[in-house]
């Protein structure tokens, strides 16, 4: 995972170097290799979206298999040196929830309260929301959100194409002196 995002930043970089420097020496080659990878990166990006959105189900199942795991792991580790802690700290206060859907949601915050945000709201008490519940609720209710943000990049990435086309062919008929 980590990786994957690692190298999806290593390749941005080299399109955006490409484009600036394409832009900087008014490079026809450069800044239509750059309008390539835009183009591939667009469609790239498309075909991750509709992924998502046919397999939406699946990865809300991985991503509460992922929460489960990070769970148990803050659990039973040091609670001084554990980065599945600080995993599990993300998730309860971002979904404001604690635990998972089991026996376990209703006896962590009275043991190891460090992990669950405070529960100062009567109603956070008497009825405690799971994180399970949260991401289901994320995945199915919040999904807007994310096509939001998927259309801007989408909308963005039309521009950057738009422009270095601009730019490439205003290259080709400006005249050399």
């Amino acid at each position: 995972g980590i990786y994957i995002l690692i190298a999806v930043g290593a390749v941005m970089m080299f399109v955006g170097f490409l484009g600036c420097y394409g832009a900087i020496q008014e490079s026809q080659c450069l800044l239509g290799t750059f309008f390539t990878c835009l183009v591939i990166l667009f469609a790239c990006e498309v075909a991750a979206g509709i992924w998502g959105f046919v397999n939406k189900d699946q990865i809300a199942k991985d991503v509460k298999q992922f929460y489960d795991q990070a769970f148990q792991q803050a659990l039973m580790a040091d609670p001084e040196t554990n980065n599945a802690k600080t995993v599990v700290k993300t998730f309860h206060e971002t979904l404001d929830c604690c635990g998972p859907d089991n026996i376990m949601e209703t006896i962590t915050p009275l043991w190891r309260r460090d992990l669950c945000p405070d529960s100062t709201s009567l109603k956070r008490i008497i009825e405690p929301s799971t994180c399970h519940k949260k991401i289901d609720e994320l995945f199915s209710g919040k999904l807007y959100l994310i096509g939001i943000a998927a259309i801007v990049v989408a909308v963005i990435m039309i521009f950057e194409m738009i422009l270095s086309m601009v730019l490439c062919c205003g290259i080709r008929n400006s005249s050399v002196y």
